[in-house]
């Protein structure tokens, strides 16, 4: 069973408190969604990912289908029984991997510019390691260089046998650095492939979501809007390319959601540092993913209510308050600054498991403090 109940509407901005049902529990939103690449979250189990307040987690179909294969994911009962989660979870399509490991790499860039760019991609453009077709996407497996396909039913029929309780429609991912002629015909290719995503759908327990294209092209970000919002997917997700500026990416979003249907849910893909989450919510915003907290936490950067802190730096060693004083989790309760910064320079797994657990614990009571201003008319 998937529903989305809208609990209130903000007066003050698009924010909108609410409840998402699925077959593995409820997913009160705004909320913030960690990202589990291969059914992990690197250094943490799963009842420590839990105990940081985590409601969901999304997880990487393209990565899952190389290893260790969706059949024996399925045979495990599944990504919950395989991860023993018993939460809800997001399987993406395989979409971002077109661009990533395509012009992403070609080009050495993010999926959001710095600055403005020339568009030097056009109409018809290749990238080296990757082929799209009308059709869908040939890859190398970058385990052993094993030719992989994936196509609109191919990347369905992967995520039903993962068997998450949201799934995403496959599309193509464009570069930032792609013209206004590109960017059209991908975002015809995404619509097609859109509609062959709903046929191939066979799952009753699965919602799909389909995901709006458009680039930094405002004008096709709204007719993508417009045209997915018109077939029948349970939610929508948008990401990629947001522009330059905080102003820009509240722009973006609120458009695309002023164009998307009220009553269904919204993804915002693969954007949610700290200082995103207003904006996130304050736009329309439903959840969100963002690899920052597990990210950072790996390099040693802590986040806090006073900012960032990068415990690789020397004076961190001598440090003993607790990584945020105002912090409630069962790191700042427990251990120093100095004892994390010093197992971080040693390169020691402790370290950086307990920067995660931290960094996950602040991230979910971000969101959980959005959530309870849009419940007192705050936000």
């Amino acid at each position: 069973m998937f529903e989305f109940k809208i609990l209130k509407k903000s007066k003050k901005s698009r924010a909108r408190l609410g409840v998402i049902q699925t077959p593995h529990g409820e997913i009160e939103t705004p909320a913030f969604v960690p990202v589990a690449t291969r059914g992990t979250i690197r250094t943490l189990d799963s009842r420590e990912i839990e105990d940081v307040g985590s409601q969901v987690l999304i997880c990487n179909t393209f990565h899952l289908h190389i290893a260790p294969g969706e059949k024996l994911v399925q045979k495990a009962g599944g990504l919950h029984g395989y991860m023993d989660w018993k939460k809800p979870l997001m399987t993406d399509s395989g979409g971002f991997q077109v661009y990533s490991l395509g012009f992403g790499r070609d080009h050495g860039i993010g999926k959001v510019l710095k600055d403005e760019q020339e568009k030097v991609l056009k109409e018809g453009s290749q990238p080296h390691a990757v082929k799209i077709t009308d059709d869908g996407v040939y890859f190398r497996s970058p385990i052993d260089g094993k030719q992989l396909y994936l196509s609109p039913k191919v990347s369905i029929g992967i995520q039903e046998k993962l068997g998450a309780d949201i799934i995403f429609a496959f599309d193509e991912c464009p570069s930032p650095l792609a013209d206004e002629k590109y960017m059209r015909a991908s975002l015809e290719k995404t619509h097609r492939w859109a509609r062959e995503c709903l046929q191939a759908k066979s799952s009753k327990l699965q919602a799909l979501y389909g995901i709006v294209q458009g680039g930094g092209f405002s004008h096709m970000r709204i007719e993508s809007a417009k045209t997915l919002g018109a077939m029948d997917f349970d939610g929508y997700g948008f990401g990629g390319e947001f522009g330059y500026d905080k102003k820009t990416l509240k722009k973006i979003v609120s458009d695309v959601s002023d164009e998307l249907p009220a009553h269904k849910p919204r993804h915002i893909l693969g954007i949610g540092h700290p200082e995103d989450f207003l904006i996130i919510a304050q736009s329309g915003g439903d959840t969100f993913d963002c690899i920052a907290p597990t990210h950072y936490a790996r390099r040693g950067v802590i986040f806090t209510s006073k900012g960032r802190l990068d415990l690789r730096k020397p004076h961190f060693v001598k440090d003993f308050k607790p990584l945020d004083p105002s912090c409630k989790c069962d790191i700042c309760k427990t251990y120093t600054r100095t004892y994390i910064s010093s197992l971080l320079r040693a390169h020691e797994l402790t370290g950086m498991k307990l920067a995660t657990f931290h960094n996950l614990f602040y991230f979910n009571k971000l969101a959980a403090d959005v959530r309870r201003k849009i419940k007192n008319g705050e936000l």
